[in-house]
């Protein structure tokens, strides 16, 4: 592994709970690493598994998904969607090889942005223990 590994992660944040929370923890200058890349969504249960496949394949070294806390959806059950959807995902990347602990799930609502912080501090400690993404040497990132 490289010494000087640092994680390339990919956050897919719902609006309007997880993506507040990592406003707030900017608004409030926590510091968390800048190895994080955010795309915002309206609803975690909105992510398709195949955008987390595929920025995987591209050679993201972890992806971090959150949502509103259970029964806090603002579409009613959509972070039920995504926990289920991320529970299948992560069978699939087992059976394909790839270490399912590079995908994170978390519930974050928009008054955590020390919460938002810290998860983030952990994925990247987290990827930088399991090393790059094992499909960035075969395509060469």
């Amino acid at each position: 592994m490289e010494d000087n590994f640092e994680p390339k992660i990919i956050a897919f944040l719902c609006n309007w709970c997880t993506y507040a929370g990592a406003d707030l923890a900017g608004t409030s200058r926590m510091q968390y690493p800048a190895n994080i890349r955010i795309i915002r969504l309206m609803c975690s249960g909105a992510l398709d598994p195949t955008y987390v496949l595929k920025v995987l394949l591209e050679g993201a070294d972890g992806v971090l998904i959150g949502g509103c806390h259970p029964g806090d959806c603002h579409y009613l059950n959509g972070n039920y969607k995504a926990r289920r959807r991320v529970a299948a995902l992560k069978k699939i990347l087992e059976k394909s090889g790839l270490e399912p602990e590079r995908v994170w799930l978390r519930w974050i609502s928009a008054s955590e942005g020390a919460y938002f912080a810290e998860t983030v501090r952990d994925i990247v400690d987290h990827i930088k223990k399991l090393g790059p993404n094992p499909l960035r040497e075969k395509l060469a990132i």
